[in-house]
């Protein structure tokens, strides 16, 4: 009867050791206030006038038929943000370091 509880308790350490261990780019994004990236609806303009130019102004994707909308992507340190027609409808966090879980890096 205790070697199980034993070992259940065991197993539940070393999962909680190994969790606590990884950074994940969830919680650091949920950490942050939400004024640290574009909302959803602001235009290219306002998101320039606020947070500056982009670091990178990626090729747009899609457009190839009329119901798949092209997307323009601008990249900055901390995040990248998406847009439909000028409207932004996603902003994402980019990894902090290379040992952060998160989405990869955009494609170029």
């Amino acid at each position: 009867m205790k070697r199980p509880l034993i070992t259940l308790a065991l197993s539940a350490l070393l999962i909680a050791g190994t969790a606590s261990a990884e950074v994940l780019l969830v919680e650091r994004v949920q950490m942050e206030p939400q004024a640290a990236m574009p909302a959803r609806g602001m235009t290219m303009a306002q998101v320039e006038a606020r947070f500056g130019a982009p670091t990178h102004r990626l090729d747009p994707r899609g457009g190839q038929k009329r119901q798949w909308p092209t997307i323009h992507r601008w990249q900055y340190p901390a995040f990248t943000v998406y847009f439909e027609k000028s409207k932004v409808i996603d902003a994402v966090a980019n990894q902090a370091v290379a040992g952060e879980i998160g989405p990869k890096p955009a494609i170029r």
